[in-house]
This record gives structure tokens, sequence and C-alpha cells, in this order.
């Protein structure tokens, strides 16, 4: 097809297909490395068993340990077959119940999301942040890279945090909470249409850090869609016309996610993710103090080195959420779970 003399005649229509071989070739060719490194490493093996060389094991160790990742990272894209999976995404997180306390475990969130992004090479940019005393009340994160939304579509919901609050003269224990919201970047093979006549359109001047331009003019935008009442924002840009292409992409993937959610509701497959997604129905509980704990209410995958959490290390998380929802094994989140 690629080879026919007017293949690139379409421009538009070529570039899809070879997008299309280039995920394909993505999927297939890495299984095709790891088969061809089980074949060295087996080779490898019954060379140094034939010839008693012990000086291998060592070798053979670490190439074990190297291809039993591969095919461990392999497996997790293969639960990743949705229709946006393989798509970057724009990661919300809000602050709940706990006033400052819940703008700093905002914060911490927020960071604990950008490391994880960091760790995998994603490209990241901030859409819009509104701050607050002591931390952050909400901010909105572009992450884009290969499967982002397929990764990180299992953080949405309720993110609870236990501690002795730093802002408490008595050092007592706080709980705060913080809602993690995630909506696919789309791409052209998937429409959401957006009627001129849905839409108001409101522009204001940014609160935020940004220097003279930005204060004077009015370059924030605000889209508010109708008919569901959906509300998107973006004052990262300097030029509105860019807030305003930010803002259609934000608001596509928040109409993709609500019709999605619609769909599944009347076809009677609707109820664990929106009631992750509902306050009191923590997904996920972060213990600080008396000792230190992470753990997934609905896959019952828990961690101790909360520190190493806090700096992006997720995947232990990612990859049990993916692995329970495939098998239909997934718990409910627990909102009078005690820890």
């Amino acid at each position: 097809m690629t080879g026919a003399a007017d293949f690139w005649n379409d421009t538009e229509n070529a570039q899809k297909v070879m997008n299309e071989i280039k995920y394909l070739k993505g999927r297939v060719e890495p299984w095709e490395k790891l088969i061809a490194d089980v074949d060295d490493l087996e080779a490898l093996y019954e060379l140094g068993i034939e010839e008693g060389d012990q000086s291998v094991e060592e070798e053979v160790k670490e190439l074990y340990e190297e291809a039993k990742k591969k095919f461990d990272d392999q497996s997790i894209l293969n639960l990743l077959s949705g229709e946006a999976d393989k798509n970057g995404c724009f990661l919300t997180i809000h602050s709940g119940a706990g006033g400052t306390e819940a703008c700093d475990w905002t914060y911490m969130l927020s960071r604990m999301y950008i490391r994880w992004a960091e760790r995998h090479g994603f490209k990241m940019e901030t859409v819009d942040l509104q701050e607050d005393e002591g931390g952050i009340k909400s901010t909105t994160i572009q992450i884009t890279g290969d499967y982002v939304y397929g990764y990180l579509k299992g953080e949405a919901g309720i993110h609870r945090l236990i501690r002795i609050s730093p802002f408490d003269a008595n050092a007592r224990r706080h709980t705060s909470f913080a809602s993690v919201y995630v909506f696919p970047i789309l791409d052209d093979t998937i429409k959401v249409e957006v009627r001129p006549e849905d839409l108001r359109v409101d522009t204001y001047r940014s609160g935020g850090k940004g220097g003279q331009h930005v204060n004077k003019t009015d370059s924030a935008v605000r889209f508010t869609h109708l008919p569901t009442g959906i509300v998107v924002q973006c004052d990262s840009e300097r030029s509105q016309l860019m807030n305003r292409a930010t803002c259609m992409s934000m608001l596509k993937a928040k109409l993709y996610q609500y019709y999605k959610e619609q769909k599944e509701k009347e076809n009677a497959k609707f109820g664990a993710e929106k009631k992750d997604i509902s306050w009191g129905n923590q997904i996920r509980t972060y213990v600080f103090q008396p000792y230190t704990m992470v753990k997934d209410h609905r896959t019952k995958c828990e961690a101790g080195n909360i520190q190493a959490v806090m700096d992006g290390d997720l995947d232990q998380f990612i990859n049990s959420y993916l692995q329970a929802q495939w098998s239909g094994s997934l718990s409910s989140s627990s909102d009078d779970e005690e820890m």
C-alpha cells in the first residue's frame, strides 16, 4: 500500500496509515526482540552447562532479569487495548476537604505525577493552575506520550492523605482529600463534535505569575459547554488563541469521557469507576504517620516506602490496577476502612 504511486497524494490519509504502521510495529517488534533475547539467553545457559563454566552464571541472571522486565512491560501493554489508551491525557487534581492541608496535598500529588512522567520520558505542560495559600487549589497537567492515558486512567478517584500536619501547632494527625480526573487527549481517529451554539466563551486576565503581558490582557480563556455543564479553562499561554486551542482540546477530552460513561451507564456496565470518583470513596490512602504505607483499596496493592511513591514510583499500583481490571477482580473503594 505505502509503495503505491499515488499513496502520498492524500497526505492526511497517508499520515494516518504511517502512524498505524508505526503503532503496529511498536506492538510486534518488542516481542520479536524479546524472543531473540530469550533464545540467546538459552544458548548461553546451555553453553555454560556443557563446558561447566560457572563464570557465566551472573551474566545469565542479569540477562534473565532484563528479559523478565521486558516481558512484564509488554504484557501490561497488551492490556491497553481501549480506543484511547494509546493517547496522552489531561490529568486534573482538585483539593477537597481539609483547607490548607488539602491544598498542600494537591501540590504533593501533582509533584508525584510529574515525577512519574519524568521517569518515563513523557512530555508535560501545566495548562491550568489555581494556587492557594499553602499549595494548589486545582491544576490540570497535559501529559503526552505513548499509552499515557492507558496507564493513568486507573488513577481517577479520591486520594486520601493521613499525616501529622505541618500546619498544626499542636502536631495533630489530619486527614486530607484530593480528587484526580484523567481524560484522554483525542487524535483524529476519535471524533467529538462541539457545536458553537452549545459553547459559552469567557476571557479574563490571568491571576498567576506571567509578567506584564499576561496580567494586562484578557489572554486566559474559559469554555462552558451548556448541555453538559462541563467547564474548562486555560491560562498558561500568553496568546488567547493558543489558550483557546488548548481549551477546545480539553473540552473534547472531557466530553469524550462524559459520553463514554453515559453510554456505559445505559448498557448497565457503569458503576465502579463513577463511584470511585465520588467524595468519600477513596481509591488509595497514603499514610505518613504513625507508620508509612500506601494502599490501593481496589487492588489491595501496598507499598511501605512512601517517599519512593511520592517521587513517582507508581508503576506497581498502575500495573496491579490494569491486571485486576482485566481479570475482573477489582474491589470497590472504601471510605470507612481504618488504616
